[in-house]
């Protein structure tokens, strides 16, 4: 008996030695983690940018390197692309501002209502000061910030004064970082005219290159190691919109009477951050769920 117990132990042990093989396991993992190889040039903007150079190769790499093993933000950034950019690609469409300008909104803010520790909110992440100037209303009861519409409509604008003045689209989103003022001086103090060929500070040095980064792995996703069925993408809402030209003393009522919640109007409405909704002028587009979507109360779902 105990001789028997003894083969099928050693039988167990040999059988299963290659499920377990550490080269094994680290073939396998080597081929997940594998990204494709960069080519020799990429579009941006409707220009092509030249990717020969040392410096600038490995300044792309690495923020592909970051953002492709950054699997947690990254795959939630793929989610709401879906959801968020058809709205935005429509406005840069009207607007007559490349695409690509997305991206920008991406490395922003992730694709969500960010604040930035220098008071910098929204997907666009406009300054209080910077907000007033582009039309974006900021008070006790709204901050346009948070409006994805007004606000990338805020950003076109900001970007076409940009372009205006550096005649080039990869300076002018280098100019949303680093400011007109800061990009005009570093070009000066350096004699340069292009962005690829100027010295500047760490954030502003890695601001196109993450855009780059960022096009590259959302155009291409499973080649960078992300296979996200569409089904598990975030869906656009469906909403429906009422136009508020008169006061609301109480928008949690005005919500529940709606047949939604505040929880919901923030939601689908987060530049709605106080309680009312009374400072003039009214004039405001509000969205709420349809009927068929999944965005109710919660004992709706037991009806």
């Amino acid at each position: 008996m105990k001789i028997y117990i003894i083969l099928l132990l050693t039988i167990f042990m040999f059988g299963c030695k290659d499920e377990i093989s550490p080269k094994k396991i680290v073939s396998q993992t080597s081929k997940q983690n594998e990204l494709p190889k960069l080519p020799l040039e990429m579009t941006l903007f409707g220009e092509t940018i030249d990717l020969q150079d040392e410096d600038i190769r490995e300044r792309l790499e690495n923020e592909l390197i970051v953002n492709s093993y950054f699997h947690s933000s990254t795959t939630l950034i793929i989610k709401r692309a879906n959801r968020f950019f058809p709205n935005i690609e429509k406005l840069l469409k009207e607007e007559k501002i490349h695409d690509d300008f997305k991206y920008l909104s991406v490395i922003e803010s992730n694709l969500t209502q960010a604040r930035s520790p220098a008071g910098a909110l929204g997907f666009w992440q406009f300054m209080p000061q910077t907000a007033s100037e582009y039309n974006l209303v900021v008070n006790d009861e709204i901050d346009e910030r948070l409006n994805v519409h007004k606000s990338t409509l805020a950003a076109c604008a900001y970007l076409r004064k940009s372009h205006a003045e550096f005649k080039n689209w990869v300076l002018a989103a280098a100019s949303y970082n680093r400011g007109l003022n800061g990009l005009r001086s570093d070009m000066e103090n350096q004699y340069a005219t292009n962005y690829f060929d100027i010295e500047m500070n760490n954030e502003t040095a890695r601001y196109v290159f993450r855009i780059m980064a960022m096009k590259l792995i959302l155009e291409n996703p499973k080649a960078y190691g992300f296979n996200i069925n569409s089904s598990e993408l975030y869906p656009e809402r469906k909403t429906y919109s009422t136009v508020i030209n008169s006061p609301i003393e109480d928008l949690a009522l005005w919500a529940k009477n709606k047949g939604a919640n505040l929880k919901i109007l923030r939601k689908l409405n987060p530049w709605l951050i106080g309680n009312s909704l009374t400072i003039q002028p009214l004039n405001y587009t509000i969205d709420l769920p349809i009927a068929s979507y999944n965005l109710k109360n919660y004992l709706d779902y037991k009806k």
